[in-house]
């Protein structure tokens, strides 16, 4: 008997810790270093988890009797921010994903002519803080902003891309499984 619950104990330690870092493995983990910072330090993705990496998005018209060659038709940078990032909302949740999802964001800023040629940084953030560690969404994101020479309109100041994950769920995967119209750039 002594013998049997010492193999029985035996293989509970030996499991342990294998049910331990499944467990584990199985959320995606956000880490905050900073209490304070607006992002993410990083994010680790476990094994199993779907990706799913969408298009850089860019701004909508938000001015129609202004000329779409021009700042004016879009916005200012958060104006455009807010622009942006609702469309990759509208896209997120067009295949069943939501900003919750997101784990890593690329800003392109481009430098605002009103700002002597600078990225509006601060404008950007006031958007972004909108839809990321907001009471809506308290996810934040991992996130890398660069200021660039253009983008590929004359009129945008800012285009995103995303990246969303899901950690596997009882043996399904999330999302849409069949192809659904997204919002243009």
């Amino acid at each position: 008997m002594l013998k049997k619950l010492s193999g029985i104990i035996a293989a509970s330690l030996l499991a342990s810790p294998l049910l331990a870092s499944s467990a584990l493995a199985a959320g995606i983990e956000r880490h905050l270093i900073n209490p304070e910072a607006i992002i993410l330090t990083g994010v680790t993705v476990p094994e199993g988890a779907t990706t799913l990496y969408l298009s850089g998005a860019l701004p909508a018209v938000a001015d129609v009797t202004k000329p779409t060659s021009s700042i004016e038709a879009y916005g200012d940078t958060k104006t455009q921010t807010l622009s942006t990032l609702a469309r990759i909302k509208g896209n997120l949740e067009t295949l069943g994903w939501s900003m919750s999802d997101v784990v890593k964001l690329t800003v392109f800023l481009a430098g605002d002519p009103k700002l002597g040629g600078k990225m509006d940084f601060k404008g950007m953030n006031e958007a972004y803080s909108q839809f990321f560690g907001s009471a809506e969404n308290p996810n934040k994101v991992a996130r890398s902003t660069v200021q660039v020479a253009a983008l590929v309109g004359a009129g945008f100041l800012i285009e995103i891309e995303a990246i969303a994950v899901k950690a596997k769920v009882s043996g399904k995967m999330p999302g849409k499984s069949a192809d659904a119209p997204l919002l243009d750039h």
